[in-house]
């Protein structure tokens, strides 16, 4: 069993957010500092270099981040091993073999 505390899914979502919009503001001083390579200044390749290094980490921590989002999400809908327990149904099922046990032990 899995515990969740209130809160939790929301500060994941955030976290993805926030570093969704890291992420587009490093691509973004990428593609200045590039351009600013292209055009001569030399100076620019150690930005790019660092926008680069910047890219890197925060793509790695959305794929992190979405990869625990998405385990808790299974968790909580109770799936195991990329299967759901419906217990509903299986709970309909025992019954309805309890029943059919009651109507062959009646006979």
């Amino acid at each position: 069993m899995t515990v969740t505390f209130p809160g939790e899914e929301a500060a994941s979502a955030n976290l993805i957010a926030e570093t969704e919009v890291l992420y587009r503001e490093v691509a973004v001083e990428l593609t200045a500092a590039l351009r600013g390579f292209r055009s001569g200044k030399t100076d620019e390749v150690k930005t790019a270099v660092q926008a680069v290094k910047d890219l890197r980490v925060a793509l790695q921590m959305v794929m992190d981040e979405r990869t625990r989002v998405e385990k808790l999400r299974k968790n909580v809908a109770g799936v195991v091993r990329d299967y759901a327990i419906d217990f509903d149904a299986a709970r309909d099922e025992i019954g309805r073999r309890l029943a059919c046990l009651r109507e062959a032990g009646g006979s």
